[in-house]
C-alpha cells in the first residue's frame, strides 16, 4: 500500500484515536507479525467538584448556604493502549510526529519480532531511540499487571451457553498460574511470582503451523480468512473418529463414537475431493487438540489449575477458543480450567511500558478501565453488524486511569477472593438486562439537563451535554448487542460508564447543585431532628431510626420513577 493511499484509507481523529498525545510522556510499542500495539502515558486534566464550608455565627445564618461547590481542574495520569495494522504503522507514526509536542521523551521500549524490522523506520520517523525488551518478559508483565488491575479481565467461554462469556473475578492472589503463549509456536510459562518465571515447555507446533499447513490446504493466505473457513467447516468429513473404526464407541478404553481417531484420516481411504471448509477445521482441531493436551500435562505435573491462553493464534476468534476448551475440558477430565484474556493482544505492549516505566513505581498504584476510551470486546455473532465499530478491523483501544491511591481488599471480608458486590450479572439475565439498559436510556436526556444546569455559567455546557449524551447512548446500544464488550455487565459498571463518560466532557457531578440545596435544607433541620429523637423512649428511638434509614433510601434522582 503507498503512503498516498495509506492516507485516504484511514483517517485519525485526535479526539478518538491517539487521545491526549499533545501530552504523552512515555511510549512503549510491541509489533508482530501484523499487529501493532502502541502504549503511551499521558496526563489528562480535568474537573473535579470541590466542597467549601462557610462560618454560620451571624444573624443571617439562617438564610445562607452551609457549604460552596467549586469546580477546579485536575492533573491525572493516564495510559493509552492502541492496537493497529502493521499496514498503518507508517501513517500512525506520521501522526503522532505531528501531534507529539513538549515531550522529554529520548527513549521508546520496545518489544515483538518487529522491533527489529520496524525499528528504523520508528527512530527515523519519531527521533526516539528504539530499545529492545525481552518478549516473553513483557508478556509475563503485561499478564500480572491487567489480571491485577481490571475486573473481569479473565473468562472462560463455553460456546452453546448464553452468555458464551463468564468471566472471573479478579482474585487478590493471582499466582502461580500457567501461560500458553500461542504464537508461531508454542510457549508455556510457569509464573510464581510478580518476577519470577520460568519456560517450562513449548512446541513447534503453533499458530505459524495451521497458518502454513492451511495455506497449502485452501490456497488462503489470510489467517483471518482461514479461520473463517474453519468456522463453516465440518471436521467430520476429513477426521476419522472412533465409530468410523469400531462402529461406535470403545467402551473399555472409555472411548466415545464421536472421538477423533486419526486427523486428516479419512483422506487416504475415501475418494473424493474435500472442502477448504472442512480441511480448514479439521486442521483448527488437530492444533488445538495437540496444544490442549500440552498445556494440560504441563498444569498436573506442576499442580496448576489455573492456565491462561494468549498470542495471535486466539485473538478472541470464538472457534479457536472453543477449540482449545473443548481439548482441555477432555484431557484435564474437567480438572483445569482454559481462561481467556479481554486484553491478551495488549500484553506485550503493557510490560514493555512497565519496563520503561520501573522508575515511577507505576505496581505502587492501582489502575481501572476507562470504559469513556476503551473499545471492548467484539461480538462472537455474526449477526451483530449494526453495532460493530466503525474501525473495529483496524483499530482498538484501551485506557486506564491511575489512582492516586493503591486499592486493597476490605480487611474485614471474610473471604475477598469469593465477594461479588452486585446482586444482578445483566450478562446471564436478558430480561434485567433489557430493564436496566431501556431506564438508563430513559433517563440519559434528564441527566444531560441536569449536567447543564450543574455549570450555568460555562456558555459551551450545553454543547459537552450533548456529545455526553451521545457517546454514553452509543455505549448503551453496544452494551444491548454486545453486554460482555467490558466484562460482567451489571448496574454498577453502567453508573461507571455513564460517569467516565460525564468525566471525558467535564461534568464531574450533574447532581452538585440539587445536593446542595438538598443537603442545605437537610442539615438546617438536623438539630431539631435530634432533639426530637432525644425525647423519645428507647423503643420508638428504635423504630424512628429505622424508618427515617428507609425513607432516606427510597428518594433518588436517579431513580426511574423519581424522574417521572
Amino acid at each position: 500500500m503507498s503512503g498516498a493511499n495509506m492516507d485516504k484509507s484511514i483517517t485519525l481523529p485526535a479526539d478518538e484515536i491517539f487521545r491526549n498525545l499533545e501530552n504523552a510522556k512515555r511510549f512503549a510499542i510491541d509489533i508482530g507479525g501484523s499487529l501493532t500495539k502502541l502504549a503511551y502515558y499521558s496526563t489528562v486534566q480535568h474537573k473535579v467538584a470541590k466542597v467549601r464550608s462557610f462560618d454560620h455565627t451571624g444573624k443571617d445564618a439562617d438564610q445562607a448556604l452551609l457549604y460552596e461547590i467549586s469546580e477546579q481542574e485536575e492533573i491525572t495520569a493516564r495510559l493509552h493502549f492502541i492496537k493497529f495494522e502493521n499496514t498503518y504503522i507508517e501513517t500512525c507514526l506520521d501522526f503522532i510526529k505531528d501531534h507529539l509536542v513538549n515531550t522529554d521523551t529520548k527513549v521508546i521500549k520496545a518489544t515483538g519480532g518487529g522491533a527489529y524490522k520496524f525499528k528504523d523506520l520508528i527512530e527515523k520517523k519519531l527521533g526516539l531511540k528504539v530499545d529492545k525488551e525481552d518478549e516473553m518478559t513483557c508478556l509475563i508483565k503485561g499478564c500480572n499487571f491487567v489480571l491485577k488491575n481490571i475486573p473481569h479481565e479473565a473468562f472462560v467461554y463455553v460456546k452453546h451457553a448464553d452468555p458464551e462469556f463468564r468471566f472471573q473475578t479478579t482474585h487478590p492472589n493471582i499466582f502461580p498460574y500457567l501461560l500458553v503463549n500461542i504464537g508461531s509456536g508454542v510457549s508455556i510459562v510457569k509464573v510464581e511470582t510478580e518476577d519470577k518465571f520460568e519456560r517450562i515447555g513449548g512446541s513447534s507446533i503453533g499458530g505459524g503451523t495451521f497458518w502454513g499447513l492451511g495455506a497449502l490446504l485452501t490456497k488462503t493466505k489470510k489467517f483471518d480468512e482461514l479461520l473463517q473457513l474453519a468456522a463453516k467447516g465440518q471436521h467430520t468429513n476429513v477426521d476419522m473418529l472412533v465409530k468410523d473404526i469400531y462402529g461406535g464407541g470403545y467402551q473399555i478404553l472409555g472411548l466415545t463414537g464421536n472421538l477423533i481417531a486419526s486427523s486428516f484420516g479419512k483422506s487416504s481411504t475415501v475418494d473424493k475431493e474435500f472442502s477448504k471448509e472442512d480441511m480448514a477445521k479439521s486442521l483448527l482441531h488437530m492444533i488445538s487438540n495437540d496444544i490442549g493436551q500440552l498445556a494440560c500435562l504441563y498444569a498436573k505435573q506442576h499442580n496448576l489449575s489455573q492456565v491462561y491462553f494468549g498470542g495471535f493464534f486466539i485473538r478472541g476468534h470464538p472457534v479457536t477458543m472453543h477449540t482449545i476448551t473443548y481439548s482441555i475440558n477432555f484431557f484435564s477430565k474437567g480438572e483445569v480450567q482454559a481462561l481467556f484474556l479481554r486484553h491478551e493482544g495488549y500484553l506485550g505492549a503493557i510490560g514493555a511500558f512497565l519496563k520503561g516505566a520501573e522508575e515511577d513505581n507505576p505496581n505502587l498504584y492501582s489502575w481501572g478501565e476507562n470504559y469513556a476510551g476503551s473499545s471492548g470486546l467484539m461480538s462472537t455473532s455474526p449477526d451483530v453488524f449494526p453495532m460493530q465499530r466503525s474501525r473495529s478491523g483496524t483499530f482498538d483501544m484501551l485506557e486506564m486511569d491511575r489512582l492516586e491511591r493503591q486499592l486493597v481488599n476490605l480487611p474485614l471480608l471474610f473471604d475477598p477472593s469469593s465477594y461479588v458486590p452486585d446482586t444482578v450479572d445483566l450478562t446471564e439475565d436478558a430480561m434485567a438486562r433489557e430493564y436496566w439498559l431501556t431506564c438508563f436510556e430513559d433517563a440519559l436526556e434528564g441527566v444531560a439537563k441536569r449536567a447543564v444546569a450543574s455549570q450555568p455559567d460555562a456558555k459551551d455546557a450545553a454543547d459537552r451535554a450533548g456529545k455526553f449524551q451521545q457517546k454514553y447512548w452509543n455505549k448503551l446500544q453496544t452494551l444491548r448487542h454486545q453486554p460482555f464488550a467490558y466484562g460482567s455487565l451489571t448496574v454498577r459498571s453502567l453508573l461507571d460508564t455513564r460517569e467516565h463518560c460525564l468525566n471525558e466532557f467535564n461534568f464531574p457531578d450533574p447532581y452538585s447543585k440539587v445536593k446542595q440545596k438538598e443537603n442545605d435544607i437537610a442539615l438546617k433541620c438536623y438539630q431539631k431532628v435530634i432533639r426530637s429523637l432525644d425525647a423519645l423512649g428507647w423503643e420508638e428511638k428504635q423504630f424512628a431510626l429505622v424508618k427515617g434509614l428507609l425513607a432516606g433510601n427510597v428518594f433518588d434522582w436517579g431513580a426511574k420513577a423519581v424522574s417521572e
